[in-house]
């Protein structure tokens, strides 16, 4: 039994125990308490409320047992126990009449069983219910919304049962015994059988999630983290008022968003190599295959795209289907006859886009399910779809590999970021549940912000936690860039593959030298992987590059699932960053390498996808011709991304730093000093070219710069080779005034970097950074180059008040930084506002201040206000969006009533009241400043704005008043009329979306033509 001490001792991790998986489980759980007289309805109603954040439904439901005893606490643990183990089939107990002498509480004891027999039948029992009148179309319409899940769908049916009392209870107990005889075509039992075997393989494949090296199977259900997933969404017009993305959970996937194309069936997932894709798709299998989730598809068809090319004969959809995923053992033409009439039932997912050699297009239309074609134009139908329309399809990919032609098919596209900081903490807490070991790495990780700014990606947070031995036994120097956290798991895997005390702690010279001949057949082998578009490699081409079982050993080399039956598995590079670090590892060593062909590889100017094609002409040749057939030639057709990534670890390993560990593989030193000095030079011109093309500035205002493609790739190569005097070089003569870095997917990792280039720049220049993924720890990494920076804009950037803080903190010590000109869009609440008080106080050559649509209160204002007081140079200050309501109105008021600089005040959106204008009027009446006051979308009324029209008798500066949106009507009007009668310096009144007749909008417009209506 769990005393309630015990329960509130282990409370943190039974939240995170709650909240880890989806809503659907957590419902899962309340279903068993009701069942168990556990919770009352009226508790459940409470722990049921809409919109409300799972965290804290699952905190209510902790103090809600709690206050039960002993009891309660023990069957909440026995409850999550069952909800886990759902796979089992629950059986309906024949413990009530037909009729029932008490329906409603007998569908509360059988809950669990009754939800898990409903969710494939509730669209026709809903229909039964509807002809019988136990329901309204309404209500069926409301039970049938697309964001609920066929298990939620059926608890709200259940849920309407137990409150309304016209015997739909009883109906529905009378009816659920019967469902094997309802007319459901599903049911046939050779659809049934294949859905069963197809569940079972899925569930297979799914279950286990292989670690990167492949030495060890985790239960996905134990390890897995939620990514930041986010909804893409079109730029508004200027002006417009946007709200933050929207973060999904996976289970929201395929809910109602914002559509690109709403007659498209793809959902697009992209995200950076090692951000999760894979992981997060095999989530979502293992959801569908187990019933947690997904019930509204009775198929799912998982396929990798890196699998699909190596299909080198046409083949049909059905062929795809049955004999590339999962085969029919009878009845195979009626199976694929139900898929195809059933297509919303239907979801098949593409993993790696960025992996399929094929480039899209929409120009060969094939829309036949059972004529053969090849591979591409099979998928690429589906796609549009020309075939199997209305089936779902989830596909995912790197974001470069993603025209503009295929974002036409797609209906929602969702950008994976990586983990949050709360998420890399909780990733190595599931990886590290030794007593102390996952503190330790937190601990470090949060003192060494480069290293934690790599930890966003998946892919680092594994690497420190399989090394997290060694970097808890470092003395102080600790992974900078990430080619230092390759060579690090490098030298992880070398000592794992030695006998134990054979070499010292370290990648020193013999360790590597031990394994030298290894490396090198693998870097020979991920090169001309990369030079085919290849990642999976057959026997025949593992022999080409004498890759033996010796080899293989090392454990960078792991079992591909095969995609021809009767094949051997083929292997395949644990994941495509190790693939493309070997390929820089064999440039970097490889005898064969001219260091003059380096400039090819770092040294064109014009950034574009005509760099990356000619990256490589002559990388393993002397010279500069180019034999047809070469390795040299297939590697100008490599994938540009793939590249990228090939020239940062190239860039790392020629570095200064790693120069002793490259002699030791037997390259003459003064080799690698000429390929050092041949990337370093070349990779100085390039940024100085690409600077040196920004067209010229507008007369009148200051030189601009939008970054082009490429640009961020080059601060990375410059980043990893950790050279000041380099960077220095490569902004010597940089002239601009702004530098725009707008949805460039800046994260921390690119801060750093940044920092690191833009800090040797010579004249101040305003940064750019709205909507990428800075986040708190890019703001760590951003603060060496704030010195340079005049404006700083981080729209849309999950920036917490802890960022904000630090920021300023750095920012009191700044005096070129004169505007926090964008935060807007962030996750700043009233914690911040000690921190932003203190830079308007103590700095009185700061400008502008914006922070809309965060959520900062009344209180958060009040505090501003004070720092606002002592502050004589303000510009702009931007509020809109919060909820500072009345009184936060009425202590920005006061503030800038005597305010002598500013000039543009905006506080849309913020809850204001009569009362607040009142203040805002009086503050008119004073102030000698402000030409602009923004107060759209407030509660005004029209007793506010006749105490504005009051202020603006009595004003002298006032421009532009904004009172859109505020519920006011003619006489409010009436009232600004009279004012505007004696002010003639105001040029615009906002009335828009008021209430207004037309007539009275046609009075109005005549009577005065400065108001807009």
């Amino acid at each position: 039994m769990c005393s309630q001490e015990d329960f509130q001792a282990r409370r943190s991790q039974l939240v995170a125990l709650l909240v880890s998986g989806s809503l659907e489980g957590f419902e899962s759980i309340l279903d068993w308490l009701l069942s168990w007289d556990v919770l009352s309805w009226e508790d459940y109603e409470g722990l049921s409320l809409p919109g409300q954040p799972l965290s804290h439904s699952a905190r209510r439901l902790l103090d809600t047992v709690w206050n039960k005893g002993d009891w309660g606490c023990q069957k909440l643990l026995e409850a999550v126990q069952e909800a886990r183990d759902n796979s089992h089939t629950l059986e309906l107990c024949d413990s009530w009449d037909t009729p029932s002498l008490h329906p409603t509480r007998d569908l509360q004891s059988h809950r669990p069983a009754i939800v898990r027999e409903l969710y494939n039948h509730v669209e026709a029992v809903l229909d039964l219910a509807r002809e019988r009148g136990f329901l309204s179309q309404y209500e069926c319409d409301e039970i049938r919304l697309p964001i609920f899940t066929s298990s939620q769908r059926a608890r709200r049916l259940l849920d309407l049962a137990t409150v309304k009392a016209n015997g739909l209870a009883a109906f529905l107990l009378q009816h659920i015994k019967q469902l094997p005889s309802l007319p459901l075509t599903h049911e046939a039992a050779e659809c049934q059988r294949f859905i069963s075997k197809l569940r079972t393989m899925v569930s297979a494949q799914s279950r286990f999630l292989s670690t990167y090296d492949g030495s060890e199977n985790l239960c996905l259900e134990d390890i897995y983290t939620e990514n930041i997933l986010e909804l893409r969404t079109e730029v508004g017009t200027a002006g417009a008022r946007q709200k933050s993305p929207a973060i999904l959970g996976l289970e929201e996937l395929f809910g109602t968003h914002d559509h690109l194309n709403k007659d498209a069936d793809t959902v697009l997932v992209v995200g950076e190599a090692g951000s999760g894709k894979s992981t997060l798709l095999q989530r979502l299998h293992l959801l569908w295959a187990t019933g947690q989730n997904f019930q509204e598809f009775l198929f799912v068809f998982p396929f990798s795209c890196r699998q699909l090319q190596c299909m080198a004969k046409p083949l049909s959809l059905r062929t795809l289907l049955f004999e590339h995923c999962c085969w029919p053992d009878a009845a195979q033409h009626e199976v694929f006859q139900f898929l195809l009439d059933h297509p919303d039932r239907v979801l098949l997912t593409f993993d790696g886009l960025d992996e399929f050699k094929f480039r899209f297009t929409d120009r060969e239309r094939h829309c036949s399910p059972t004529d053969p074609t090849s591979v591409q134009t099979l998928l690429f139908n589906l796609l549009q779809g020309n075939l199997l329309k209305n089936a779902c399809k989830v596909l995912t990919s790197r974001p470069d590999a993603v025209s503009a032609l295929l974002r036409k098919f797609v209906r929602t596209e969702c950008h994976l970021k990586g983990f949050s900081e709360e998420g890399i903490e909780l990733y190595l807490r599931k990886h590290h549940r030794e007593p102390g070991v996952a503190d330790r790495l937190i601990r470090l990780l949060q003192a060494t912000s480069s290293l934690h700014g790599l930890c966003h990606l998946p892919v680092f947070s594994w690497m420190v936690s399989r090394c997290h031995q060694e970097l808890l036994l470092q003395n102080g120097e600790f992974p900078t860039t990430s080619t230092d956290m390759y060579l690090l798991i490098l030298q992880h895997f070398l000592l794992h593959a030695s006998s134990p005390d054979s070499y010292p702690l370290g990648l020193g010279p013999r360790l590597l030298q031990s394994r030298l001949s290894t490396l090198l057949h693998l870097g020979h082998l991920a090169l001309r992987g990369l030079a085919l578009s290849c990642y999976v490699f057959s026997a025949q081409q593992l022999q080409a590059a004498q890759v033996d079982s010796d080899d293989i050993s090392l454990g960078f080399l792991v079992r591909a699932q095969s995609v021809v039956p009767g094949n051997k598995a083929p292997l395949e590079f644990l994941h495509i960053t190790f693939q493309c670090f070997f390929a820089a590892f064999y440039l970097a060593v490889s005898a064969d390498t001219a260091a003059a062909s380096l400039r090819h590889l770092f040294g064109c100017g014009r950034l574009g996808s005509s760099l990356l094609i000619r990256l490589l002409p002559t990388l393993c040749i002397q010279g500069s011709r180019v034999k047809k057939g070469s390795e040299v030639a297939l590697l100008q057709k490599a994938e540009p991304h793939n590249l990228q990534i090939t020239a940062a670890f190239l860039a790392g390993l020629l570095s200064k730093e790693h120069r002793d560990l490259l002699v030791a593989c037997q390259i003459p030193k003064r080799v690698l000093l000429q390929r050092h000095a041949c990337a370093r030079s070349r990779l100085a011109q390039s940024l100085r070219e690409h600077f040196h093309n920004i067209p010229p500035a507008v007369p009148g205002e200051a030189k601009s710069m939008h970054a082009m493609p490429g640009f961020i790739w080059l601060i990375r190569c410059l980043y990893e080779m950790q050279e000041e005097q380099l960077a220095q070089e490569a902004v010597r003569r940089l002239d601009i005034g702004h530098l725009k870095l707008t949805f460039c997917r800046v994260g921390p990792a690119e801060c750093a970097a940044l920092a690191f280039v833009l800090r040797h720049l010579q004249r101040p220049v305003a940064l750019q950074l709205d909507h990428n993924s800075v986040g708190d720890v890019g703001v760590e990494q951003l603060l060496p180059c704030l010195g340079v920076c005049k404006a700083l804009y981080l729209r849309d950037n999950n920036i917490s008040d802890r960022g904000l803080c630090t920021l300023i903190e750095y920012a009191l010590h700044c005096e070129q930084l004169q505007k926090l000109a964008s935060l807007f869009n962030n996750k700043l609440t009233d914690g911040s506002a000690c921190s932003m008080a203190k830079l308007l106080a103590h700095r009185q050559n700061f400008l502008s201040l914006r922070v809309g649509n965060n959520h900062i209160t009344a209180a958060g204002a009040q505090v501003l206000a004070q720092g606002l007081k002592s502050n004589t140079s303000l510009k702009f200050l931007g509020f809109w969006g919060n909820s500072v309501g009345d009184k936060g109105a009425q202590a920005l008021a006061e503030a800038v009533a005597d305010h002598q600089s500013m000039t543009w005040l905006s506080l849309v959106g913020n809850n204001i009241g009569s009362k607040g204008a009142q203040a805002l009027a009086l503050m008119l009446e004073k102030n000698r400043a402000l030409e602009e006051l923004c107060l759209e979308e407030n509660h005004i009324g029209d007793e506010g704005v006749c105490s504005l029209a009051e202020g603006l008798k009595r004003n002298s500066s006032l421009k532009i008043l904004k009172l859109s949106n505020n519920g006011i009507t003619y006489r409010g009007a009436e009232a600004l009329l009279q004012a505007l009668g004696r002010n003639s310096t105001i040029l615009e009144v906002w009335l828009r979306g008021n209430i207004f007749s037309l007539e009275e909008v046609e009075a109005l417009g005549s009577s005065d033509s400065r108001l807009l209506l």
